[in-house]
């Protein structure tokens, strides 16, 4: 009897052990039948500063580990561009990466999910094998053809991402560039806002179509296939004097509201989750610095519930010299409204400033109460408490047919024809596909880097065709012409070459070398040599026509004459057999220019509707062809 009592207690005091070990495990947090603002509130109220500041730190994969994102209780963690677990890596390569950097984040005390972002701008373009779409300033030019074209080239977009285990995207830039000589032009779909404005269906793509009856400025996401985007750069990027990187906006607030905000406007009503603040001033404050910009109209006059973060190192670049006075700069960039901080490197030095700032009550814990809420929120709308671990479901994703297919469909759709043969009663396009021997010459006819510009691959993009997969320009014209036809491939042929080659015709594909940012900033836009010889050479003798791969209208002026026809590509990305599609007609041209197309740089900048306006070629020009054969 004595033994069945003392079994019976054991196994109550076992029950009971039981029932208190369950009644402790459960936290709210992580109960996913919980309303989020339930988790939100439960999860910050077991917090330590220590933990609320780890969440506000993104710091570059580089000086990242499972280690020290556990012992300093880290938030996120970032590639930069051309940042890559190793060269040519495998979708599988990358996942165990982020997995790995995951197991820090959940073995912390409580156990909250890092964020994984990336620059996945036209396509996931940072890693090998990607499916490269168009540059925006080509998408741009679909808008009147296919408004959903860039829907779908999101939702691409985001199952090649994910495919390699990353959740976030710093993408799309919704930049209204007003001045071409920006080098950061061809991220911008437009100089018109409304364009951009229609542009931001993209992020429904990326995120999933948000609910009608959502509460607006609300983060969303739609599911495991979709990735959080970020709208960028806030405010005014677009616009500085003459073009130069990360200078200064000079215009009135109601310029400023009216031409630059309007797209975050439709970005914030479609759910995007989180926004860039832009490293440029306007009218002499440096954006990372204005609060009024970020918290009161932003946060405050939008409600934008998303979190908001800064550019690479742009704490720093507050002042100039950047990090001269870096305590101010953390100051006054977290007193902005800044949440979470693109450190990138020295993540150290910024936990123990901001640590020393509110403890010396420089920075209230209202505000850092702020920035960990909104970054919660993201996590959680994001289902990574839930699902914080990648697998290589989506692996096959990477690079597939069909989103090779779609990107080929959006390359036939940006080429704008601006001039089609000599005379309107002699057009040279479409190029009939059945010709003796055709010329094909030009340095961006056969180079897969060129044709995809920069930020591929690496920060700055590459020439050559080794560095990712796809078609060049003149592997899609070989593939197209007739079997019979004589493909002959000269980069930089001589006028003799090509007078004495009898030749039907010829097609000249020069641009652009890749370049990004500060990089690609130009006072002068002359298209380097040797492109404008090759085009004397080649159109001085057979009718040729000229394919321009750039990533911004140039000057041109001097040698429109001489063409027979002249088609502005802009970056077309890794799928150039869509070049071929429309020069040989198994489709029309139908893309519509989305930049106005100067004569001198003299002019700049110059936009449509303003006062003189003498263009080369107006906003909105485009000729078009019809097909040459039922599709």
């Amino acid at each position: 009897m004595a033994e069945i009592s003392i079994r019976f207690w054991g196994i109550l005091v076992i029950c009971l052990c039981w029932a208190a070990m369950a009644e402790e495990e459960y936290k709210k947090y992580k109960d996913p039948k919980q309303p989020i603002n339930v988790r939100i509130k439960d999860l910050m109220s077991r917090m330590t500063l220590e933990e609320k500041i780890g969440q506000m730190t993104q710091i570059d994969r580089t000086v990242a580990s499972g280690q020290v994102i556990n012992k300093y209780l880290l938030g996120s963690v970032l590639s930069g561009g051309g940042s890559v677990p190793a060269p040519n890596a495998s979708a599988e390569t990358w996942i165990d990466m982020v997995n790995g950097f995951q197991v820090g984040a959940l073995t912390t005390r409580l156990g909250i999910p890092i964020m994984y972002g990336i620059d996945a701008l036209h396509g996931h373009n940072a890693v090998y094998n990607a499916t490269i779409f168009p540059h925006n300033i080509g998408l741009g030019a679909t808008r009147q053809v296919d408004p959903e074209l860039v829907k779908r080239i999101g939702a691409a977009t985001a199952l090649e991402v994910r495919a390699t285990g990353i959740h976030y995207t710093f993408a799309p830039c919704i930049a209204v560039c007003r001045d071409p000589r920006w080098g950061r032009c061809y991220e911008s779909y437009s100089e018109d806002h409304k364009i951009v404005q229609a542009m931001t269906e993209i992020i429904s793509g990326l995120q999933g179509e948000i609910p009608t009856n959502s509460r607006k400025g609300v983060p969303f996401l739609g599911g495991q296939n979709k990735i959080t985007a970020c709208a960028k750069h806030y405010l005014g990027d677009g616009g500085t004097t003459d073009g130069i990187n990360e200078n200064n906006t000079v215009i009135s607030r109601q310029g400023l509201l009216s031409i630059h905000m309007p797209a975050y406007l439709n970005a914030i009503v479609k759910g995007v989750s989180t926004v860039m603040i832009s490293y440029s001033s306007w009218n002499g404050l440096k954006m990372h610095a204005n609060h009024e910009l970020i918290t009161g109209y932003l946060k405050n006059k939008l409600r934008f519930r998303g979190f908001v973060i800064s550019d690479w190192q742009g704490l720093d670049r507050i002042t100039s010299p950047p990090h001269a006075n870096y305590t101010y700069s953390v100051l006054t960039g977290i007193h902005a409204g800044i949440d979470m901080v693109m450190i990138p490197f020295n993540y150290t030095e910024f936990i123990d400033t901001l640590t020393y700032l509110v403890n010396k009550n420089f920075v209230p814990m209202t505000r850092i109460d702020d920035a960990v809420r909104r970054i919660l929120r993201v996590k959680l709308t994001a289902g990574l408490f839930e699902h914080p671990y990648a697998d290589y479901s989506f692996v096959n994703e990477l690079g597939s047919q069909a989103h090779r297919e779609l990107a080929r469909e959006a390359v036939r759709k940006t080429l704008v024809l601006l001039k089609n043969g000599k005379s309107d009663d002699q057009p040279l396009l479409p190029l009939p596909k059945k010709a003796r021997k055709i010329l094909v010459a030009g340095t961006h006819a056969d180079d897969l880097g060129n044709q995809c510009g920069g930020w591929t691959i690496t920060w700055q993009g590459l020439s050559g065709n080794n560095n990712t997969i796809g078609t060049t320009i003149l592997k899609g014209i070989k593939k197209t012409v007739d079997p019979t036809t004589e493909v002959v491939y000269n980069e930089n042929p001589t006028p003799n070459f090509v007078k004495s080659g009898k030749f039907s015709y010829a097609i000249v594909v020069v641009g652009e070398p890749p370049y990004s940012e500060t990089f690609g900033d130009s006072l002068n836009l002359t298209l380097p040599e040797p492109g404008p010889s090759i085009i004397t050479n080649v159109c001085g003798s057979v009718k040729c026509v000229v394919v321009l791969i750039t990533g911004r209208p140039v000057v041109i002026q001097q040698y429109v004459p001489v063409m027979d026809a002249l088609v502005a590509a802009w970056l077309p990305g890794t799928e150039g057999r869509g070049v071929a599609d429309v020069l040989f007609g198994d489709y029309g041209f139908v893309g519509k220019l989305s930049r106005t197309w100067f004569k001198t740089v003299d002019q700049l900048p110059m936009n449509v509707g303003d006062r003189h306006y003498d263009p080369l070629f107006p906003f909105g020009f485009g000729l078009t062809t019809k097909p040459t054969k039922a599709q």
